[in-house]
């Protein structure tokens, strides 16, 4: 790509903003603290569907999903379809208890159900994991933008990571998830525009039709499913039942997720965004893993080396024509914000709610209440470009599978709090809990790292967060007792 090219694309980047702001400007009129925590109940589900579908796909998925065909085929569509699974339950199990209790946090119903340390405890490890999980993913879409673009400018990554993250605060310092709503559809539109515009056109260079392109990377072992293999971590019903409580944990026990579809006016519409956007994103997934399978063939055709994550950024820029470079970028671009923008506003909103005890200060005016969420806003964005920096500093490929990793052990004790609490109706020792949450990632940690040893060869995979779980619900269950508890609400 020639100087004039980068020229062209940075302009588009600086309209692509400048489209935000606008979108911002007219959604955060007259907003409020409901506004921003809940888009006071009136977003569109199909907006809801269809912006959700971007936040879960995120940078990662742009990028890392199509480069691990490779090696590993086209196996994470096994997790794909326990991805499925787990939104039904999210559907038809979890929205009707938080549509029952009408919260703007999830995690107030731990405190209905459970009592205060157990809430509190839940929210610490949903800001933990969230803020882990959501710098890992701008990182990585920073980075890419940075060596395919502003490297040419002689543009530093700080300077690069700062200007972004401001991007962020300014179009949701005020609207928050009313805001986010029609962004992340925005956002959505482009990306999905980018992942059929390549696939397109690498169909088309190489001469291929659907069929032919799927046969072809049969021929080359690319297209592979299901892993038979039970002792691997990537066997098909690890994967699956994986995949599942990924999904009820990291979606439905997740304030990012969940206060887009609480954002949803009733039930029956909430339930219709999670169900439509499920069947997509089946679909859009599918469509990244043969995506993956053509830059294979692709590079296979002429003679390039690069595999992972490097694979789709080099053919997209160094050997597509400029206009198809040009939406590429654009949608990399949509894959960062989604995740982004809504992590830091759902971080502000746990934050303020959770820890601050925001709603239930009935003494706080309004005016205060604002000024209070707008620096929390603005503190997690300087976390957040924290975290990138260090990130950057690393620069280890291992820190992200190490904290992909991680996510298993934070996001167990948020699995383990709400099973206790829906499935059972046993009164806590809540000044224990803390203590339970604490000790079942250690123990799942261990597990781990001796499975081979003590359990003849075993490796866990994908149900390694569905173990935490297990555990952290066995430990609350032993301090716990049969009176039926008083639930609040």
């Amino acid at each position: 790509m020639n100087a004039s090219e980068k020229w062209w694309i940075l302009g588009v980047l600086l309209c692509y903003f400048g489209l935000l702001l606008v979108v911002a400007y007219f959604t955060s009129r007259k907003a409020t603290n409901q506004s921003f925590f809940q888009a006071n109940k009136s977003a569109p589900w199909y907006l809801v569907a269809f912006g959700m579908i971007g936040t879960s796909l995120s940078g990662v998925t742009f990028i890392s999903v199509p480069g691990t065909v490779g090696a590993q085929h086209f196996w994470y569509f096994q997790v794909v379809i326990g991805y499925f699974i787990g939104y039904m339950v999210v559907a038809f199990v979890l929205l009707p208890l938080y549509y029952r209790y009408n919260l703007t946090s999830i995690y107030n119903y731990l405190d209905a159900r459970l009592g205060r340390l157990s809430y509190k405890t839940g929210a610490l490890f949903f800001i933990l994991s969230r803020t882990l999980g959501a710098t890992l993913r701008l990182y990585i879409v920073i980075n890419v933008l940075q060596f395919t673009v502003m490297d040419a400018f002689h543009v530093p990554f700080s300077v690069t990571a700062l200007v972004i993250l401001l991007m962020i605060l300014l179009y949701t310092y005020r609207g928050g998830v009313k805001t986010i709503v029609w962004t992340d559809t925005l956002q959505t539109l482009f990306m999905l525009l980018a992942l059929v515009v390549c696939v397109g056109y690498i169909l088309g260079d190489l001469g291929f039709g659907a069929g032919s392109a799927l046969e072809a990377m049969g021929a080359e072992g690319l297209n592979t499913v299901f892993n038979t293999e039970p002792m691997s971590p990537k066997f098909f019903l690890k994967q699956i039942i994986g995949g599942a409580f990924v999904t009820i944990s990291m979606t439905g026990l997740d304030q990012e997720m969940m206060q887009k579809n609480i954002s949803v006016k009733t039930l029956g519409d909430s339930q219709k965004n999670m169900v439509t956007f499920s069947f997509v994103l089946v679909a859009v997934n599918f469509l990244f893993l043969m995506l993956g399978g053509l830059l294979y063939l692709y590079a296979a055709h002429n003679g390039l080396t690069q595999t992972g994550d490097e694979l789709f950024p080099a053919v997209a820029i160094d050997h597509l024509p400029a206009a198809v470079s040009l939406i590429f970028i654009v949608g990399l671009v949509s894959a960062l914000f989604p995740s982004a923008d809504g992590a830091i506003t759902a971080l502000t909103a746990s934050y303020c709610i959770d820890m601050l005890g925001m709603q239930r200060n009935q003494a706080q005016s309004e005016a205060r209440k604002t000024r209070i969420r707008q620096r929390v806003h603005l503190a997690f964005t300087l976390v957040f470009l924290i975290f990138v920096l260090v990130f950057k500093t690393i620069n280890d490929k291992n820190i992200i599978d190490f904290l992909l990793y991680i996510a298993n052990f934070t996001y167990g004790p948020l699995l383990g709090l709400f099973a206790f609490g829906i499935l059972t109706k046993r009164a806590l020792a809540d000044r224990l809990s803390p203590v339970v949450c604490l000790v079942a990632p250690l123990i799942t940690l261990l597990l781990d790292k001796n499975s081979e040893a003590w359990l003849g060869g075993y490796r866990f995979g994908q149900e390694l967060l569905l173990l935490n779980g297990l555990l952290t619900f066995a430990g609350l269950w032993l301090i716990s007792n049969i009176r039926t508890p008083a639930v609040k609400g």
